[in-house]
């Protein structure tokens, strides 16, 4: 493929990998960029996912153990492979025991060991499922609820978190909980695809719990939608739960049992550990105080077979097939519409991320990340930064006032790329051999108390919230810091040797999403050290919530299934880090030119390089049921908008691509949404 600019004459090595992670086996140029992926006969104003990605789609199989495909979920296939060989390794030499390389190769082997599990049958949940039955009153069912190594959960969690208000200490966040089902809509709607999935999951609750030899099975799995239907009756919606203004209500133990008195919070904080905590902020506080009236109001016999569902389908992997395979039809086939259990070494390199994650995560940098990606991503964020500081001076809609504390936000801005600078101390966590189930609720008692370690003390904002081998990012808007894994700094994300423009509209456009979250809908409640507080002029609030309100607006008039739109108000945070997050992103790669005109490849200006690049990284396949529970569940738009959605509110990419009236996704000047 002839080449117009001599710079990078090869394909790189992360370029191939990303080639073999592709079911559609794409060919990169040495620029970084899937020519073959294209579709040129779609006009791209028309539709930019087909034309940057309409050959892709065609030839792209998901794989039959995933729900969908595409580079985002062929890095984490990749990183998964990348685990398991650090384990393998370590298995053939598992060192001393108690040692982390010990823990590491017990924790594995005990997941994998299916004839051990198969022979011990309920044997290893015997003690569990026992003190689930012998609850006799409402007491004893919050007792239960509050052992973190069960995980049944109940109408409400517990969450040591950052005060919002005082992100320096840690307060106790109540928030409804409860729910089997992805979304309270689940069990609302009245369409026949929810119907169905309700009628598919009382039959599950029925068959396991009769494997489970609980008493009446059938009864009892009525007995358990029931109750989650009325859990989810009182429950916030997304949209509601989703204001920060609405979900801080600081509370005291004694005005917490005042407010919702039915609920034996005595109970449930001594099984906790917590025995003595006096700050909590609960969250949903009408629903949280009507969760405790149904609580009382419930049967003890039916939070018993609620109780034993819960525990059964959550420890299902660890259990006998006969469970596992129970959960794998609903929970993947039927919610997700995924055909085949994905490989038990795949599952257990999940169950050993979730137990010992950072020490995996310490010896994945070790393998897989450089000082000098770390220092390029470095320089790009700057440039983001920069961009940022630029259009946030030149915004003509925000008052000079919160112009200063915007930038003073931007300036304070923390960033965290590749892994966290100390890790995680293991010593005290007991791991068994041969165990798998033990495994995970000792992991689960041993997180619990290491989190409720630190309440009474400062905040820990070198913490990290994903392990350097999650393919993600994050934005913690209490912290006022963005943070990036090792894992997604690779194609089609980054690339040291491509070509700029691929890398500022790839990793450039995360990076800008991640930042616009400081400054989203409900990021920009938070100040520069990250306390929720107003930091805006009054008449600056009024003009970006008309602006928010006719981004919300687009969005909800996108139909991904017949019939079936999104919701512009509960996907606005993410819509609004997309639309800035880009233009931001576009703005910073103008910047990293200097002045100088970027080379013409393969017939591509940069401009188009860059958005085609955000287009790519963005490109999936996946199965209805899977789109269907995002739509209901997910705070993201599904991918196709996560594209089409962005570009058509930016003028640049009008001009790259000559996009005029006429063409599909044209919005004429007054209609685009142009917030930072």
């Amino acid at each position: 493929m002839g080449m117009t600019n001599p710079v990078a004459l090869r394909v790189t090595a992360s370029a191939i990998l990303y080639l073999t992670l592709s079911t559609a086996a794409p060919v990169i140029p040495p620029w970084g960029f899937d020519l073959a992926g294209m579709d040129r006969a779609v006009k791209p104003g028309d539709d930019f996912v087909a034309y940057s990605s309409g050959a892709w789609t065609q030839a792209a199989t998901i794989p039959p153990d995933r729900s969908a495909w595409g580079p985002f979920i062929a890095l984490r296939a990749n990183a998964e492979a990348e685990v398991k060989a650090i384990i393998d390794d370590i298995v053939a030499r598992p060192g001393r025991p108690g040692s982390i390389e010990r823990k590491i190769a017990d924790t594995y082997n005990a997941y994998l060991d299916t004839r051990a599990i198969e022979a011990a049958g309920l044997a290893p949940a015997a003690a569990d499922l026992a003190s689930i039955a012998a609850a006799r009153t409402h007491v004893d069912i919050a007792r239960l609820m509050g052992r973190p190594e069960l995980g049944v959960g109940g109408p409400m969690s517990f969450t040591p978190w950052p005060d919002a208000e005082n992100p320096d200490r840690y307060a106790v966040n109540i928030v409804q909980s409860g729910l089997t089902l992805p979304d309270r809509d689940y069990y609302l709607k009245g369409d026949t695809k929810f119907a169905g999935i309700r009628a598919g999951y009382r039959a599950y609750a029925a068959a396991m719990l009769k494997l489970g030899r609980y008493p009446d099975p059938e009864r009892a799995a009525d007995a358990v939608l029931t109750l989650e239907t009325r859990m989810a009756t009182l429950q916030w919606t997304r949209e509601k739960r989703g204001d920060r203004d609405l979900t801080y209500h600081p509370k005291s133990r004694a005005r917490l049992k005042a407010f919702a008195p039915d609920y034996p919070w005595d109970a449930t904080l001594r099984t906790l550990e917590i025995p003595s905590q006096d700050f909590f902020v609960v969250k949903e506080d009408t629903a949280i105080r009507d969760l405790a009236r149904l609580f009382r109001a419930t049967p003890v016999a039916t939070w018993r077979a609620y109780m034993t569902f819960r525990y059964l389908n959550n420890m299902a992997d660890v259990l006998p097939a006969a469970f596992d395979d129970l959960s794998f039809d609903f929970n993947d086939r039927l919610l997700s519409g995924q055909p085949q259990k994905r490989e038990r070494w795949k599952r257990a390199t999940s169950a050993v991320n979730a137990a010992l994650g950072e020490a995996i995560g310490r010896r994945y940098v070790e393998r897989h990340f450089s000082p000098e990606s770390k220092t390029q991503i470095a320089a790009l964020v700057e440039n983001l930064r920069a961009a940022y500081q630029k259009r946030i001076e030149h915004l003509h809609w925000m008052s000079d006032e919160t112009k200063r504390a915007a930038l003073a936000k931007l300036a304070a801005l923390r960033v965290k790329v590749g892994y966290p600078d100390s890790w995680r101390d293991y010593s005290t966590l007991e791991v068994r051999p041969g165990d798998p189930l033990g495994n995970r609720t000792r992991a689960l008692r041993w997180d619990w108390r290491r989190r409720i370690a630190r309440l009474g003390q400062r905040t820990d904002r070198d913490e990290w919230g994903m392990t350097p081998q999650t393919v993600n990012a994050y934005s913690n808007s209490f912290f006022n810091e963005i943070v990036f894994p090792a894992a997604i700094l690779q194609p089609a994300y980054f690339d040291p040797l491509a070509d700029p423009a691929v890398n500022y509209g790839g990793i450039g456009g995360v990076i800008g999403h991640e930042m616009g979250h400081a400054f989203d809908d409900q990021g920009a409640k938070t100040d520069a050290r990250g306390a929720q507080r107003n930091w805006w002029a009054a008449a600056d609030v009024v003009r970006f919530r008309e602006l928010t309100n006719r981004l919300a607006g687009q969005y909800s008039r996108y139909e991904p299934l017949p019939g079936v739109h999104l919701n512009g108000q509960t996907t606005l945070s993410e819509n609004v880090a997309d639309v800035g997050g880009l233009n931001v992103a576009f703005e910073a790669y103008h910047l990293s030119l200097h002045g100088a005109s970027p080379p013409v490849l393969d017939g591509f200006t940069g401009d188009q390089r860059f958005f085609l690049s955000w287009a790519q990284t963005y490109r999936e396949k996946i199965r209805e049921a899977a789109l269907r529970a995002n739509i209901a569940s997910d705070p993201h738009s599904p991918a196709v908008f996560r594209v089409n959605g962005a570009v058509r509110n930016i003028d640049g990419w009008y001009d790259a691509f000559g996009i005029a009236p006429g063409d599909g996704l044209y919005l004429a000047p007054g209609e685009r949404v142009s917030i930072w």
